[in-house]
């Protein structure tokens, strides 16, 4: 079971799509985080989820919040998920699973990496908490809800 809402979330510092690092603390007293697990680039519910965020974000800007995805992937996968699909928001690498675990993302049957949504607000507070392996659209739906209930 994922992280509840009202918990802290754990910072982290991983390196994304380009070999950049980022620190979920950057944020910290400045944007509201979307932090969404996902299971693999260029799966079908991963594109559909990715591509939902895409579409929607502007709105998410809008309302103060950043986008990151999560996945075991590595950065040559996601950058080349993000240049094919036109993802305008952060990929990080999470390649042993150490931040899916920090945040009690588990396995579907034990095998297919968890996909869950969290909502972090500027005090580094999770605001919602969406989990769902087959309703990939949902996530954004829910988590551009509670961001703009939050800005």
């Amino acid at each position: 079971m994922p992280l509840a809402v009202g918990a802290s979330a754990p910072n982290f510092t991983l390196t994304d799509q380009d070999g950049h690092r980022v620190s979920l603390s950057k944020y910290r007293n400045e944007q509201v985080v979307v932090l969404y697990f996902y299971p693999k680039d260029n799966t079908r519910g991963c594109m559909a989820q990715a591509c939902g965020f895409r579409d929607a974000y502007e709105d998410f800007t809008e309302a103060g919040a950043v986008v990151i995805g999560v996945s075991t992937d590595g950065q040559g996968s996601h950058r080349g998920f993000v240049d094919e699909h036109r993802l305008p928001f952060t990929l990080v690498t999470d390649g042993g699973g150490a931040l899916a675990k920090t945040y009690d993302v588990g396995k579907t049957f034990g095998l297919i990496p968890g996909r869950v949504t969290f909502v972090i607000d500027r005090n580094g507070v999770i605001q919602h908490v969406f989990d769902s392996q087959i309703n990939a659209k949902k996530h954004v739906s829910e988590a551009l809800t509670t961001v703009k209930r939050l800005s």
